[in-house]
C-alpha cells in the first residue's frame, strides 16, 4: 500500500499541485478558491459521521444481490431493490427493458429553477465469480481490517461502534466495480436534505445491469428513451481513483476488443521423444504467435495499427504532467523490478495496447507428460484509443497473420484443412467498441473540476483517459452530450478478480464527491 505523506509534506504538495492544475492550458482546470465548498463537505461530512452504522447497512444489503450475468434473478431483483430506493427519496422512477436484457434503472427529479440537467450513471452488475478463489463468500459481505494478506482480521462491524476505522474494507462482488457509486450518490442525497441542500441541478438516474457483459442492450435501451434521458451533462461512476488516493475525474476511457485463439498442432497427443524436433509443437508455435504481435515493451507489431491513433492534445499532455508520480511505489506494491516502457502509468494508457490474457497448451507440475499437445491456445484483448475502430483492428490482425504463414479459420478444421496448412489458427472475436474522449476544457468539464475540488481534502487528479475500457461512446453516439468520469473506488480494489473490496474512506469520500455533484454544479 503507498504510504501516506506527512502533514506538513501534504501541505507543500497541495499547494504546488494546486499552482500546476491552474497553470493547465486551455482552460482544462477552473481558476476558484480551493476547497471553496468546505462549509458543504464539512456538514456532509458530519451527517455522514452521524449515520455510518445505517450507510453501511443499506451498503450491505445492495452487494448481496447476486447480480451477474450468469444470474438474471440475482440482477433483476438487484435492479427492483435500487428503483424502490430512489422512488423511497422521491424519483420518479421505473425499470427500462428490452427483450433479453436486465434493466435498467431510471430515475428522475427535477428542481425548481434548475437549469442544467445532470445524468448519473453507474452499473450494478458485477463480473462472474468463482467462490472457491474468495476469502469469503462473494456475495456475503465480509468486513476486514486491512487487505487481504497484510496480517489483517475479519472485523464485526455491526457490533463495532461507530467511527469506523476508514482503512477497513468491505469484500464483496461489486463492492468497488462499482455498487460503491449507487451506495455513495443515496447516502448524499440522504444528506442533502438532511441538511436542507436543495439540488442546484435536475437529476436524472441510469444504473445499467448489464455492463460487465458488454452492455450489448444498452444502446438500444438508450435510444427507445432518448427523451426522457436528454441532459447537459452525464457523470460517469464507474473505475477507480487515482493510485496516490487523491481523487479523480477522467474525460474518456479505452475501447476494446478480444479474442480467443487456437492453433492446431497433432490430432492426438504424441511421445516427445520419438517425435520431438519432427511435429510442429503447438505450445511453442503459440509462443511464437504471441512474439510476432507484440514487442518486449509492449509495442503492438501489426502495421498499421497505429495510423489512425488520435494525437494527445495539449492540454491533455500538461494534465498528466501534473499528475503526481505513483510508479515507484505501484513496483514495490506490485513486487515488479521494471514497467515494460519507460514512462508514467498515466502516458501509457494513452498508448493502446494488446494484453495476452492467458495461454493454455498441455499440463504443467505434477501431471506434465511427455508429449507434444494436440492445440494450444491464446486469449488476447486490444484496449483501443480514439480514433481506432475494432473492426479495422481485426482486419489488421487477419492480414498481418496472414502475412506471417497462419492460416486463419473460423471453425475446428478438417482432415483436408490440417493436410493442407503448415500453420492453423482458429479466431473467435468477441464484440468490442471504440474508445473515447471528451473535451476537457469545455464549461461542463471545468463546472465538474471545481466541484470535485470543493469535496476533496487535496487537489482532485485530472486525466483523459481511464485506463480500462468503459461504453463511453454510446452514450456520446446517441447523445452528443458532455461526459466526465466520477469514480470512487480505491485503485487496489481488486476490480475483476477474486476478494473484491472497497476501503472505508472511499466510501466516505465518494459521498461527498456525489454531493458536491448534486448540490454544487453550476455553469
Amino acid at each position: 500500500m503507498l504510504q501516506q505523506a506527512s502533514v506538513a509534506k501534504k501541505g507543500t504538495e497541495m499547494a504546488a499541485c494546486r499552482a500546476a492544475l491552474l497553470a493547465i492550458a486551455a482552460g482544462v482546470f477552473l481558476a476558484h478558491p480551493a476547497f471553496a465548498g468546505d462549509a458543504l463537505k464539512h456538514r456532509v461530512d458530519a451527517w455522514r459521521g452521524a449515520h455510518e452504522t445505517q450507510i453501511l447497512s443499506a451498503f450491505d444489503r445492495l452487494l448481496r444481490f447476486p447480480s451477474v450475468a450468469a444470474d438474471p434473478k440475482g440482477t433483476a431483483a438487484a435492479g427492483a431493490y435500487l428503483k424502490r430506493q430512489l422512488e423511497d427519496r422521491g424519483f420518479s422512477a421505473e425499470l427500462l427493458s428490452v427483450p433479453d436484457a436486465p434493466p435498467v434503472v431510471f430515475g428522475s427529479l427535477m428542481t425548481p429553477g434548475a437549469k442544467r440537467t445532470v445524468v448519473f450513471y453507474a452499473h450494478y452488475d458485477g463480473q462472474p465469480v468463482t467462490p472457491s478463489q474468495w476469502a469469503t463468500p462473494p456475495f456475503d459481505p465480509a468486513m476486514r481490517s486491512a487487505p487481504l494478506g497484510s496480517g489483517e482480521h475479519v472485523v464485526d462491524w455491526k457490533s463495532a461502534k461507530p467511527p469506523y476505522d476508514p482503512e477497513w474494507r468491505l469484500y464483496a462482488r461489486s463492492a468497488g466495480d462499482d455498487k460503491i457509486s449507487q451506495a455513495a450518490f443515496l447516502a448524499a442525497f440522504d444528506a442533502l436534505k438532511a441538511i436542507g441542500r436543495k439540488p442546484s441541478v435536475n437529476i436524472k438516474v441510469v444504473w445499467e445491469g448489464e455492463e460487465e457483459a458488454g452492455s450489448t442492450h444498452l444502446k438500444q435501451i438508450l435510444q427507445a428513451n432518448a427523451g426522457k434521458l436528454s441532459s447537459d451533462l452525464w457523470l460517469i461512476g464507474d473505475g477507480p481513483v487515482h493510485q496516490s488516493r487523491r481523487p479523480l475525474l477522467y474525460f474518456g476511457a479505452r475501447g476494446t476488443i478480444g479474442l480467443d485463439a487456437t492453433i492446431y498442432g497433432p490430432i492426438k497427443a504424441l511421445h516427445d521423444g520419438h517425435y520431438g524436433n519432427w511435429v510442429p509443437n503447438p505450445a511453442a508455435m503459440a509462443a511464437e504467435l504471441v512474439s510476432q504481435l507484440r514487442a518486449e515493451d509492449g509495442r503492438v507489431l501489426i502495421p498499421g495499427f497505429m495510423d489512425d491513433v488520435r494525437p494527445a492534445s495539449k492540454a491533455e499532455r500538461d494534465a498528466i504532467a501534473a499528475l503526481p508520480p505513483v510508479e515507484d511505489g505501484l513496483k514495490q506494491e506490485f513486487q515488479i523490478a521494471r514497467s515494460e516502457a519507460d514512462e508514467s502509468v498515466a502516458d501509457a494508457i494513452m498508448r493502446p495496447a494488446l494484453n495476452v490474457r492467458g495461454i493454455r497448451a498441455g499440463k504443467v507440475g505434477d501431471e506434465a507428460a511427455n508429449a507434444i499437445p494436440v492445440d494450444a491456445e491464446v486469449s488476447i484483448d486490444f484496449r483501443l484509443v480514439p480514433n481506432q475502430k475494432p473492426g479495422e483492428i481485426r482486419a489488421q490482425l487477419e492480414a498481418f497473420l496472414r502475412s506471417k504463414g497462419w492460416y486463419v479459420v473460423t471453425a475446428v478444421p478438417d482432415k483436408a484443412t490440417r493436410l493442407a496448412h503448415p500453420k492453423i489458427v482458429k479466431i473467435d472475436w468477441e464484440d468490442g467498441y471504440p474508445a473515447f474522449r471528451s473535451d476537457m476544457s469545455s464549461a461542463p468539464a471545468r463546472a465538474a473540476i471545481a466541484a470535485a475540488n470543493s469535496a476533496a481534502d487535496q487537489p482532485v487528479a485530472v486525466v483523459p483517459s481511464l485506463g480500462g475500457s468503459v461504453p463511453l461512446y454510446v452514450f456520446d453516439d446517441v447523445f452528443h452530450a458532455p461526459l466526465v468520469g466520477l469514480p470512487v473506488a480505491n485503485h487496489d480494489d481488486n476490480q475483476h478478480a477474486a476478494n473484491e473490496n472497497i476501503r472505508l474512506q472511499n466510501v466516505w469520500d465518494g459521498i461527498d464527491a456525489y454531493a458536491a455533484m448534486v448540490a454544487e454544479l453550476d455553469w
